[in-house]
């Protein structure tokens, strides 16, 4: 008797939705394992931490203009700032009918909000103390939620235009994106407010709420995400046109041709 593999192949919804569930899985467990070794004081972590902290705290003392350029940078990259835009980012989108789409922007802040405090009530860890401090700060240390909220700002800001932009635009978002959360990263520890390790939690906890709340999303509404992206796009594209071309009036937004073109993954033909 002949045997054949009738086992289906991964269909793309199903590899977007693996790739969402690894990003949360995998961060937590990065996250749980990081969260043990600082719990347990594991030896090189610790002489990592209070070597860095301790070596920018030390080339920081006494230079007022510098650490004032680093705290300002820390606080415009801060949590209201990058809360207050994922928040005006989302009540843009659900005024031009990206409802999903701005539910799940509104749900990342929220969800990453509220986790940041349970993960820093639960761990407690002191910050960093010095005798002479260049700038302070209140709270448990862990994770840092300068860095957990910059992350996830900039990576659903940079997953908006992903679909709007053209290879070289998707290049230069991402490097921007990245150099923005690796500085104010970095100003948290230069400030002498974060551990290092902190900052690195901040990054991985990020990871899982981005990849959980969007896993969350499209296994509640498949599709609806994709959906909604091709709307801000049928939205947007007139007017950029206008800008870029010769005035052209619009074609009228249809939401029955959209959904005749709609796959039943979420793909467009």
């Amino acid at each position: 008797m002949h045997l054949t593999n009738s086992s289906p192949s991964l269909t793309p919804r199903n590899r977007h939705l693996l790739r969402h569930a690894a990003l949360a899985v995998g961060c937590a467990v990065l996250f749980a394992v990081l969260a043990t070794l600082v719990q347990t004081a594991w030896s090189p972590l610790a002489h990592l931490d209070q070597g860095w902290t301790d070596s920018l705290h030390s080339d920081a003392r006494g230079r007022r203009v510098w650490v004032a350029s680093i705290q300002m940078v820390s606080d415009i990259g801060g949590t209201i700032t990058m809360r207050t835009l994922l928040g005006a980012a989302a009540v843009w989108l659900w005024l031009i009918g990206a409802r999903v789409l701005a539910c799940w922007t509104a749900a990342q802040t929220l969800i990453g909000w509220g986790l940041l405090w349970v993960l820093k009530l639960s761990f407690d860890r002191p910050r960093p103390h010095f005798t002479d401090p260049v700038s302070h700060a209140g709270g448990p240390a862990l994770p840092s939620g300068h860095a957990m909220a910059s992350a996830i700002t900039c990576a659903v800001l940079v997953g908006l235009v992903w679909h709007r932009s053209s290879r070289g635009g998707r290049i230069a978002a991402c490097s921007v994106a990245a150099l923005t959360v690796l500085t104010i990263g970095w100003t948290r520890i230069a400030l002498g407010v974060h551990w290092p390790s902190d900052v690195l939690g901040g990054w991985l906890a990020a990871g899982v709420v981005l990849g959980a709340v969007t896993l969350a999303v499209e296994l509640r509404r498949p599709g609806a995400l994709a959906r909604d992206i091709r709307r801000v796009n049928w939205r947007t594209r007139p007017r950029v046109q206008r800008v870029l071309v010769s005035p052209v009036a619009p074609a009228p937004y249809d939401p029955a041709f959209e959904e005749a073109t709609d796959r039943p993954d979420g793909a467009v033909r």
